[in-house]
């Protein structure tokens, strides 16, 4: 599916991956200043539509392509049954990344992932240094803390309710139960008490834009700061005042500005270098 509007170009389409299809979407700026697309991570509960207005508004302030995908057992793509493993940031997104990468001809990209969607992007600049121009991260987390578990205890409560639960099934379809617990699961399992994002950050070798909302309920100031403080790379971080836990929802327009001007010093020095 291909839609249009009069700065931005939006196509769909599905990729096959050794776990099954994926639902990707594409925004394509009317006239691009790069060919190199910012790759988005999405959140625990997260998927393509949730997004909401962000990636056009990304997109046309940028001039660049922006590439989102729904995780597998996410919004449209295929449905998983088994509950992912503790390694799932480390690993769970590889398969799909490669064949994302392939199947839509990407050489090079900015990684950019919201809440555990950007250790998933931290993750995949560490391991792609070749080819990731970028990151950024939203509201992510480095490691598991008191307030994590806390947030995701209320959140847990919350969808007790059948109408907070039919939001997430909006989305999700079938699969909401399975993506509510395994989030939930995952994130409150003892063994996952000491995970920590500081290995992959320590293999970040390039720019980095940190972005956490000072009210952010599922982090501390502390996430960004461990993020900005490990990566080896150069990296600024931006705590957004009154702010939660979806800053590029809460205060869309400062989020694009931000990750705008980040974005243009890339591209500059990306300029200088070929020079």
């Amino acid at each position: 599916m291909t839609s249009h509007s009069d700065a931005v170009t939006v196509h769909d389409r599905w990729v096959d991956t050794p776990s099954g299809r994926l639902f990707t979407r594409t925004w394509q700026p009317r006239h691009a200043r790069s060919a190199v697309p910012i790759l988005l991570f999405h959140d625990s509960l997260g998927c393509v539509e949730l997004w909401r207005s962000f990636p056009a508004a990304l997109c046309q302030a940028t001039q660049h392509p922006v590439v989102a995908y729904d995780r597998a057992g996410f919004g449209r793509s295929d449905a998983r049954l088994a509950k992912p493993p503790h390694t799932f940031i480390e690993d769970g997104y590889r398969q799909a990344v490669a064949a994302l990468l392939e199947a839509l001809a990407i050489t090079h990209f900015i990684a950019l992932g919201h809440s555990v969607g950007g250790c998933m992007a931290v993750h995949c600049a560490g391991q792609q240094p070749e080819r990731c121009r970028g990151l950024i991260t939203i509201a992510a987390q480095a490691f598991n803390e008191p307030r994590t578990r806390q947030g995701i205890e209320a959140a847990k409560e919350a969808f007790q309710q059948p109408d907070q639960f039919a939001k997430l099934a909006k989305y999700h379809g079938d699969n909401a139960r399975w993506v509510l617990d395994a989030w939930i699961d995952t994130w409150l399992h003892p063994d996952f008490a000491e995970w920590t994002l500081v290995p992959a950050l320590e293999r970040v070798q390039c720019p980095t834009l940190v972005l956490h909302g000072e009210r952010d309920e599922y982090g501390s100031h502390r996430q960004p700061e461990r993020i900005a403080r490990y990566t080896h790379g150069p990296a600024h971080c931006d705590i957004l005042p009154g702010v939660g836990h979806v800053p590029h929802r809460e205060a869309e327009s400062t989020v694009v500005a931000l990750i705008e001007e980040f974005v243009a010093r890339l591209t500059l020095e990306v300029s200088v270098t070929n020079a």
